[in-house]
């Protein structure tokens, strides 16, 4: 009676069901040894094993983004990408590359442990036997609603990894996003932070970024508008000015952020008061603003010295006006 009754995989004595029973004299056990013992043990080995393969990829991506100890040199994750930061950031370009590589760094990081522990957790629902082709398809279904609801959210990530990767502008850069002008000072997948020059801190976020206008990449141009009375001696005066811009860029001041001598174009316009003579210089990224005002300054003392006269406008403001309201 009991023999005729014995599970059939009990006389197959290669199978674990059969030592079980031998080892217990149960049915039920030996039966359910595939459940009991089989599975439970699968099930820890696949999360094991999603488990240490997480761990190696995240210590293998923080090795590829941390800095060297070589300041000069880049992470090697930022080293097949392109960049765009200028030299003369000094110590900020140090913090720029950090962030940068951390930002792309921690995109990884979340990419490999969503791929890995969903692997993981699909093949565990196959070991329990479940059909797993109603939750895959509800899961799309969730996933689609996730990210309607959340499409700004997900615009600004994306808007972020593109601009990481492409290095549009970092931590030290001088960049106009339209809203806000200012000198950046963090940069993450979602929200750019920036410091105006009246010291107010912008928070932009990186989806909302539809152009962007920067300051700091290559080289930048000093542009020096200097007036002049209309009975001025134009031609004399662009050469006192050439002159003396030569000079200034020459000086232990400003050569090392100066690229190219200065370049006289000459009448740039005509206004009431006088006229405008401009000149250029090609400069470091940056420092347009500092060359400029010290420019301006020695230009006009230069203007001075040669005997040329002020603009009248600029020489009896108060003189003009009051002629004009008796008009």
């Amino acid at each position: 009676m009991l023999s005729s009754a014995k599970t059939p995989c009990v006389d197959d004595l290669s199978t674990l069901c059969s030592q079980v029973y031998k080892a217990t004299g149960n049915e039920w056990l030996a039966g359910s040894a595939n459940w009991l013992l089989t599975k439970p043990l699968k099930i820890l080995m696949i999360v094991v094993i999603a488990f240490v393969v997480r761990l190696i990829l995240r210590r293998l991506i923080n090795r590829v983004t941390t800095l060297p100890k070589s300041n000069g040199r880049l992470p090697a994750l930022l080293r097949p990408l392109r960049e765009r930061a200028p030299e003369v950031l000094g110590s900020a370009i140090i913090e720029r590359r950090r962030q940068r590589a951390q930002t792309i760094g921690s995109v990884l990081k979340s990419m490999a442990t969503f791929l890995i522990y969903g692997l993981a957790f699909i093949l565990v629902l196959g070991e329990l036997g479940l059909n797993l082709g109603p939750i895959i398809a509800s899961a799309g279904i969730i996933g689609v609603a996730i990210g309607f609801g959340a499409q700004n959210l997900v615009k600004d990530f994306l808007s972020g990894i593109f601009m990481m990767v492409e290095d549009q502008y970092g931590v030290g850069d001088v960049v106009d996003i339209g809203e806000a002008t200012g000198t950046v000072e963090a940069v993450g997948l979602r929200i750019t932070t920036l410091r105006d020059l009246k010291g107010t801190v912008w928070y932009v976020r990186n989806g909302e970024v539809l152009r962007v206008g920067n300051s700091s990449q290559g080289f930048a141009v000093a542009v020096v508008d200097v007036p002049l009375g209309y009975t001025a001696d134009v031609e004399r005066a662009t050469t006192v000015l050439g002159e003396a811009a030569s000079t200034a860029t020459e000086s232990d001041a400003l050569k090392d952020n100066v690229l190219e001598p200065p370049e006289m174009l000459g009448v740039e316009s005509v206004t009431p008061e006088g006229l405008q003579l401009r000149l250029t210089v090609k400069v470091r990224p940056g420092k347009q603003w500092a060359v400029q005002r010290a420019l301006r300054a020695q230009l006009l003392a230069a203007l001075e010295e040669a005997g040329f006269d002020p603009p009248l406008g600029r020489l009896f403001p108060n003189s003009v006006s009051s002629v004009a309201e008796k008009k």
